[in-house]
This record gives structure tokens, sequence and C-alpha cells, in this order.
């Protein structure tokens, strides 16, 4: 049977470290990436010396699989040669043997020296998801002037917690400024970029002169600039992509771009996005 109900009871061990890696990687990603300390930080390489690199307590995430440096561990670096350039790399080295057993170390990919510019030695190929025996996954970059160790560069990308990206979706707080009943407003603002969504009914029949406004919310955001969207509406006639939703400083507004009268009863549907400051 090639389906399997990995998180369901059956009788015997039959969850997979490929298993659980695959599933983390559906939700993290396929690559490798660095997590949070408990301090916020992002933890980094260091150079001890020129010829000593520092790993310190770090979480990583490389192709669904969790791995820890648990205790600072140092890396020696080869000492490089005055008037030549080079760059190390500082990976990971994952292998798994014939009995499926996978272990992971700490190891370093010599670059090649050059008096030019220095570039990164060549990664052998593999992967972990592919079932590759050795698998090597480059964390930080030494470049090496002369014999002198330059400053540690992450190679690994940060994987921010999820509590950062919840902290960065924030809703909106509309007051309903429109006497119609049948009057719906949502919004949110990720990274200074607001969207709202709205659908309104007009109960009564009413014109508007071009570019004429009536008002429908205020909101506790502030744009820093005109938003426009499209007000989709159930009238027929050409002229529907002049009929918009319109933000302006908090307010947002029903606002066409020609002479209009908009018949009772006409529903409307839109969505306008624009960037704010908070009021």
């Amino acid at each position: 049977m090639t389906m399997n109900l990995i998180t369901g009871k059956a009788g015997a061990p039959h969850i997979t470290s490929s298993d659980q890696g695959a599933m983390q990687a559906g939700l993290v990603g396929n690559g490798n990436y660095l997590l949070q300390g408990s301090d916020g930080k992002f933890p980094a390489v260091t150079m001890q010396s020129a010829n000593k690199a520092l790993v310190p307590v770090l979480n990583l995430v490389i192709e669904g699989r969790y791995a820890r440096v648990t205790a600072a561990e140092t890396v020696t670096i080869e000492s490089g040669v005055t008037g030549r350039n080079r760059n190390d790399l500082i990976c990971v080295k994952y292998t798994r043997d014939s009995n499926n057993i996978e272990t992971i170390a700490l190891a370093v990919l010599k670059g090649t020296a050059t008096s030019g510019t220095a570039a990164d030695p060549t990664v052998p190929s593999g992967s972990i998801l592919n079932n590759s025996g050795t698998v090597w996954i480059p964390i930080a970059r030494i470049p090496i002037s002369g014999i002198t160790a330059g400053t540690p560069v992450m190679l690994v990308k940060q994987l921010p917690p999820m509590s950062q990206l919840w902290d960065s979706v924030t809703p909106i707080h509309f007051t309903k400024l429109t006497s119609d009943p049948e009057f719906t407003i949502s919004g949110f603002v990720v990274n200074g970029l607001a969207t709202v969504y709205c659908r309104w009914v007009n109960k009564g029949q009413f014109g508007l002169r071009a570019w004429d406004s009536t008002i429908l919310a205020s909101m506790d955001v502030r744009a820093v600039m005109e938003g426009f969207g499209v007000f989709v509406d159930s009238q027929q006639g050409s002229q529907m992509q002049n009929r918009l939703l319109y933000v302006v400083g908090s307010s947002v507004y029903f606002r066409p771009a020609y002479d209009a009268t908009i018949p009772a009863n006409t529903w409307h549907v839109g969505n306008v996005s624009f960037p704010v400051t908070t009021v």
C-alpha cells in the first residue's frame, strides 16, 4: 500500500524521519532555515582567531530535518596565504548509511586560493528529501584575504516564528457611516499596506457628479495616499470600471468618475489597497 496514515495508530512503530521531514518541509519550505533563538535573535557564526570559527548554539531546519547545535562549537579554518584570497564554507554535513542511520556534523569546504576575487567552493550535489547518502548544507562563508579571516557571512535563510507573522497582520476597525442597512466592510494591514473589502447595497436611488463622493465608513488607520479600486455592481452598462471604492485619509467612499445616477437596490462589491499610518 502506497498511502499511509502517518499520524494515526498503526499498532506498530511506523513513523520515519522521512515522514516527519517531508511534513516539516511542506510546512516551512524545502530549503534550509535558521530559527530564532530563545533571546529573540538569530545567532551568527563568529571568528575567534584567524583559524577558529565559533558556531554558536543554534537551531536549523534542513530540508525538513530539525537539527541543533546544543553547545557552541569551534571549527578549524586552514590558514590563508599572503597575497591570495579564498572563501571557505562552514557546512552541516548530513550522512545516511546503508542501515538508514542518519547523522550530521559540522565540516568545512575549503575554497581555492586566487590572486583575484575569491569564489565559493563547489558544493557537492545531494538532497535529503531525495534520499541522498551525503548532503552538504552551507551555513556560513568565511572570506579570507591573505592571512586574515574576515567576518563570517551567514548563508542560511532566517525563518521568523509564526508569532511575528500574526503580529504583522493587524485588523482594521471601522465605523459605519452610511444609513443603508445592507453594508459590510472589513480589512487588515500587513507591513504597512492595508486592504479593505466592502459590500454595499444602496437602498434608495441617488445621483453624483463626476468625482463627487458619498461616504460609507471611517477607519482607525490613515491612508498615506489616495486609494482607488473598482466597485463592481449589479448595474448594466459600460461605465462599471468608473464606479470606484475610494479611500482618502481615514474615510471610505463611493465615487464615480462620471455624472452617475445609481438606481435603488444596486449592490456593490470591491476592494482597495493602500499604504497607511495608524491614526
